[in-house]
Formats: C-alpha cells, sequence, structure tokens
C-alpha cells in the first residue's frame, strides 16, 4: 500500500465506524461517513431516520452538521459506505443530491469524495464530477 493512500483508508474506516452507529428502524439502509478537515481533524456521521421521513438526515450532512457546528469551515475529503444494516456493503453508496448540494456550500471543486465498499475497495471522485454546474453564493463549479 502507498503511503499518500493511509488518510483516505482511515477516513474509510471512520466511516465504516460511523454507520455502526446509523439509526434505521424503516429502511434498515445504514450509511457511515467521515469528513476531512483541512485542520486534521476527523468529523464522524451517520444517517438518522425519522417516522416522518422529511425529518431523517444522511450521513453526509450530520458529518458536516457536526463539523461546521464546532467551527470548521474548510473541507478536504469524505469517506461514504453504505448498505443493509448489519452487513457488510455490497456496492457503493452515493451521496444524495442534498448532500451534494451541502458539499458545495463548504468545499472547493476538488473536493474529494471516496465512496467505499471497504478501506481496499473503493472510488474516488471530486465534488465537480459529482455536481457539475454547481452553484452556492459565491462558489461557481
Amino acid at each position: 500500500m502507498e503511503k499518500r493512500e493511509a488518510w483516505k483508508q482511515e477516513l474509510i474506516q471512520n466511516a465504516m465506524e460511523a454507520r455502526n452507529r446509523a439509526y434505521v428502524p424503516y429502511s434498515g439502509f445504514s450509511v457511515g461517513a467521515a469528513l476531512l478537515a483541512y485542520s486534521g481533524r476527523i468529523y464522524q456521521g451517520c444517517n438518522v431516520e425519522n417516522a416522518s421521513f422529511g425529518a431523517t438526515n444522511c450521513a453526509e450532512r450530520t458529518a458536516f452538521f457536526k463539523a461546521v457546528s464546532e467551527g470548521e469551515r474548510e473541507f478536504k475529503a469524505i469517506a461514504i459506505t453504505g448498505g443493509k444494516a448489519l452487513t457488510e456493503p455490497s456496492d457503493y453508496a452515493y451521496p444524495c443530491g442534498v448532500c451534494r448540494q451541502v458539499m458545495q456550500e463548504f468545499c472547493d471543486k476538488d473536493f474529494t469524495v471516496l465512496v467505499a465498499k471497504s478501506a481496499e475497495e473503493y472510488k474516488e471522485y471530486t465534488l465537480l464530477q459529482l455536481l457539475p454546474h454547481g452553484f452556492g453564493g459565491d462558489k461557481i463549479l
């Protein structure tokens, strides 16, 4: 394993750990996210469902809101992993449109998005690849 990849694997491991805390009594689909700030701190998030469904929050937004509420504003990357609860992921879990828009609010076009089945099996994208022609505030991708 190349040394430059170690931070990605650590981020994915954090996302997998966060996934174990997901509250998913309705869908049974647990998602974990780990957000890396430029400060070096990692913020974990999991999806939290609600009977009204509209009040449900995605793992990615949970991680961003946690980080922003603690004063972070600059981010390097996020790792996301998801699948049927209590099983290993069998496919990649991509961020929804709302989560991509939240990423757009705080990140530049080169922000790294890792979608993972495991620390060894993942795909890497930039925010620009996942949200072409995005907009928000003074940031236009």
